[in-house]
């Protein structure tokens, strides 16, 4: 729930509805910020009235001056919740202009004075106004407001626009000059009035999700001799969000905050190229306001560069008297006081990149930690992970800008509108949505419940939601719209921030059966993660959004623990989607009793951190659908029978050193699981046989199949990914006596290749086949031709003869030619010398970090270990073997009637 809603209530209190109704036309009111929030919203999600916070004090504003006299209940409201927590001051000071609103006082507790302006006494507690008499200088009323005032200011601007038409409404109108340093403007638009009910929560429509000006004349100034930007080659910058209501994106990108203005750059380098100096110019004018301030810049390289601008610019940092600031975004220590500098009128240019800070500071959220965003973020702007690199980039048409250029809110709003409406959207529009999906999941990812404009966009996202549901993605109902791919996006980063999830899952999972549960199963936990981070089994399912209890050991509190709800972990980026891009949750253990859940539900692992020992462990889940779960030295073959029918969809199979989860159709009918185990477990034990390792694996290797993967058909890593049709094939022992494994073997060759004696990208697909030919000849029984029809001896001899012809380039020894090589090797001199090679660089350090380098090695490695000189063998594939290596083997005799002989 929004901190704001204790603050609404109060200032809400008692009153049922607003009538609006009347001669009185106010102005909507522009909101920004963090801090400011609605009171009164109409029908077309215009804003009549906010409050908003600004240092220590607190201020209301009306869209007309005529509702601080229309409205005395609310003013009593106001005049409270302004005083602040605990003050008792009940002084108020009353403007001469609305000296009415004294008159409606003069039966309560305050105590009003009617002054000519608020100098006259500025002991009060709180100061009532219209917008047109804040003064001629509004710094006063700023400082009082900063300090800890309270400040309640009615008026419209859509007059002082007709009147001033060539002036910029949101910061020379007199009322904005105070309202605006808290982050509300009255703009120049025209309010609908109505009788309006009051709601008990902050009221928030999706039409209110827009931005809060055309910025027409903005891009006029900043893009005079303006037709491109030009990034360097060699420069990356990020991606920028432009979120708030008074950004806008330029190329770069800039917003109006509070009363002063900022442009951001997303990368420092840039700041200091001659190519865009015509665009520093523009900026630093447009910062300055025409002031002709100092213009304070921190950045050595940026100094000459932004000299040309004619303006006094002076190597400084942040101080005093300062028009403008330049810096870069890595200031962590003086983010309020950057803040407040632009608040109260000050411009500031920021450059910086937040890829890097991403790349390595993995499990933080930019937008929340990385420096310059602390500044930003409440700007209305943000540096993503995502990068640009350099180029020549198109200045937008200023008269077109805000509609062909990709603005957060504006897209929202338009997408709401389609929704709701049927607002067609239009093609470049249509190709923005996967950017406002992403976008999306990255503001929700902040968490920042405490910020109006974040709950202002939760809400439009549930209300989106509600009305047309999430794709009810699945094999036979792929998503492919930009508009389905942003909604399966969506769904389930609202659904984690949702204050009530439950009400939200009916319309985001359809069909979603009850199954049967188990209460209390007791989990033993042993690990020993010597080969990095490990998924322990725990046999129990959650369904979507089923929530759990665990009762967890404190010896494993806050060490760098996990627990995991789902196995798929592959993320999905296709255009073509059929399940959500992620469908695993990972929860840090930060406590002994957590609650868990996952919106697409999942199998539940406790995940061990590296280098973790620990035995004998328990914990508890309190509710779970149970899997079937066979473990061996622990799963009776009786139970199994049972087990074999238990109801989660997935079930997982954990034999001696690898782990099977496969959907649970593909086991019901397997007896024998002990069978399988025994024909896996020596498969693994032959894979750590030829690697040169021990039988036991330091960590079990995991396949887990799903409808989708990430990359191809198979891929390696923790766990190996692959479709869900190849399930059957992992877990049939008849099958597999009769048909080929390779796929399997070949990933969990991929996990064994080390990059010690890897060339790639030549035998990335290729050394990883050696455990395929491994498996199959040693274990399951197949000769070379058998396990794979590319092994056939007239295509072996085909590709080496083609290879040859070609001329011997190495651009050509990949995959199946360069598998050849190998193969040639071990007809020549048996397994056991491949297993006494890898034995041989498991006590090696310091390897080359180049393929000719680590080439050489090899073949001196391998030369030594035959006791044969094997460079005429590896020349002969156009290794580039060298004369030292030639030389440090010549003491050895020639391998002469190598198989390559025969091509010359």
């Amino acid at each position: 729930m929004a901190v704001f809603l204790w603050d609404y209530v109060s200032l809400m209190r008692g009153l049922a509805e607003l009538d609006f109704s009347g001669p009185s036309v106010p102005s909507a009111l522009v909101l920004t910020g963090d801090d400011a929030f609605p009171l009164v919203m109409n029908s077309q999600g215009q804003i009549l009235m906010a409050a908003s916070l600004y240092g220590r004090g607190r201020i209301v504003v009306f869209g007309h001056e005529c509702y601080l006299t229309a409205f005395p209940a609310l003013v009593e409201n106001a005049l409270t919740w302004l005083r602040g927590d605990g003050s008792e001051n009940l002084s108020v000071g009353v403007h001469k202009n609305v000296s009415a609103v004294a008159n409606n006082l003069s039966k309560s507790s305050f105590q009003a004075t009617v002054v000519g302006a608020f100098s006259e006494n500025p002991g009060v507690g709180v100061y009532v106004t219209d917008a047109y008499s804040v003064g001629a200088d509004p710094k006063e009323l700023v400082a009082f407001l900063k300090a800890g005032g309270g400040v309640l200011l009615g008026g419209q601007a859509w007059s002082y626009a007709a009147d001033h038409p060539m002036e910029n409404t949101l910061l020379q109108f007199d009322g904005n000059k105070v309202s605006g340093v808290a982050g509300v403007y009255i703009s120049k638009k025209q309010g609908m009035v109505e009788c309006l009910p009051v709601y008990p929560q902050i009221p928030s429509s999706w039409m209110s999700i827009s931005i809060g000006k055309d910025f027409k004349d903005d891009f006029e100034f900043l893009l005079q001799g303006v037709s491109e930007f030009e990034i360097p080659g060699g420069l990356l910058a990020s991606e920028v969000l432009v979120h708030g209501t008074l950004a806008f994106p330029i190329g770069t990108a800039g917003a109006y905050y509070a009363q002063g203005r900022v442009i951001v750059v997303s990368h420092e380098g840039l700041l200091g190229q001659e190519a865009l100096a015509p665009f520093w110019n523009n900026a630093l004018h447009w910062l300055d306001e025409g002031r002709q301030g100092v213009i304070g810049v921190e950045p050595d390289h940026a100094l000459n560069i932004l000299r040309k601008s004619g303006l006094q610019c002076e190597k400084t940092n942040l101080r005093e008297g300062l028009s403008v600031f330049v810096c870069t975004a890595y200031k962590n220590d003086l983010v309020k006081e950057i803040q407040d500098f632009v608040a109260e009128g000050g411009g500031l240019l920021v450059g910086g990149h937040a890829w890097y800070w991403a790349q390595t500071n993995s499990g933080q959220n930019p937008l929340t930690d990385f420096s310059g965003n602390k500044i930003l973020y409440k700007m209305g702007l943000g540096l993503l992970g995502g990068t640009i690199g350099g180029g020549i980039y198109k200045a937008p048409d200023p008269s077109q800008a805000i509609k062909d250029t990709y603005h957060f809110r504006h897209l929202l709003n338009r997408f709401a509108g389609h929704v709701t409406y049927g607002k067609k959207l239009t093609a470049n529009e249509e190709e923005c949505l996967k950017k406002l999906g992403s976008d999306c999941s990255i503001l929700l990812n902040m968490k920042a419940h405490d910020c109006s404009s974040y709950q202002q966009i939760v809400s439009t996202l549930t209300d989106i939601l509600m009305k047309c549901g999430m794709p009810q993605v699945c094999e036979s109902n792929p998503v492919t719209s930009p508009r389905d791919h942003l909604l399966l996006n969506v769904g389930p980063q609202i659904y984690k921030v949702h204050p009530n999830p439950d009400a939200l899952l009916p319309h985001l999972i359809k069909n979603n059966p009850l199954l049967p549960v188990v209460y209390n199963a007791r989990i033993r936990i042993n690990a020993n993660t010597g080969g990095g981070e490990e998924w322990l089994s725990t046999g129990l399912y959650l369904s979507p959004g089923m929530k759990t209890y665990l009762v967890i050991p404190s010896a494993i509190v806050d060490k760098g623990w996990k627990i995991q709800i789902g196995c798929q972990t592959d993320y999905l980026g296709h255009a073509e989607l059929k399940r959500a891009p992620c469908v695993h949750e990972q929860i840090p253990i930060t406590k002994t009793m957590m609650q868990v859940w996952n919106l697409w539900g999942g199998l539940i692992y406790v995940v061990a951190p590296p280098n973790t020992q620990v035995q004998g462990l328990e914990v508890i889940v309190q509710i779970a659908v149970p899997a079937p779960y066979y473990k061996s030295g622990e799963t009776k073959l009786a139970e199994w029978s049972l087990l074999r029918t238990a109801p989660s969809p997935w079930a997982e199979l954990e034999f001696e050193n690898i782990i099977f989860t496969v959907p649970s159709d593909v086991v019901r009918n397997l007896e024998r699981p002990d069978e399988l185990a025994a024909m896996w477990d020596a498969i693994m034990r032959a894979i750590a046989d030829l690697a040169a390792i021990p039988p036991k694996f330091p960590r079990k290797e995991r396949f887990v199949t799903d409808v989708q993967i990430s990359h191809g058909w198979m891929h390696c890593g923790y766990p190996v990914m692959a479709y869900k049709s190849t399930a059957a094939e992992l877990v049939n022992i008849t099958r597999s006596k009769k048909q080929n494994l390779w796929g399997p073997i070949h990933e969990l060759g991929h996990n064994q290749q080390r990059s010690c004696w890897e060339f790639p990208s030549h035998t990335t697909e290729c050394t990883c086949n050696l455990w395929s030919l491994y498996v199959h000849e040693e274990v399951l029984g197949f000769n070379k031709a058998e396990a794979h029809p590319a092994m056939a001896l007239s295509d072996r001899n085909q590709r080496a003869q083609n290879y040859v012809r070609a001329g011997r380039d190495l651009s050509g020894w990949d995959t199946w030619v360069a598998l050849e090589t190998y193969v040639q090797l071990q007809e020549k001199f048996g397994w056991g010398a491949f297993k006494k090679v890898f034995g041989a660089y498991h006590q090696m350090s310091n390897f080359p970090g180049d393929n000719k380098g680590k080439m050489n090695l090899y073949a001196e490695t391998f030369s030594n270990t035959v006791g044969l000189n094997l460079c005429g063998f590896f020349k002969a594939w156009g290794w580039p073997i060298e004369t030292a290596t030639e030389e440090k083997l010549s003491n050895l005799p020639p391998w002469s009637d190598h198989p390559m002989v025969k091509y010359g």
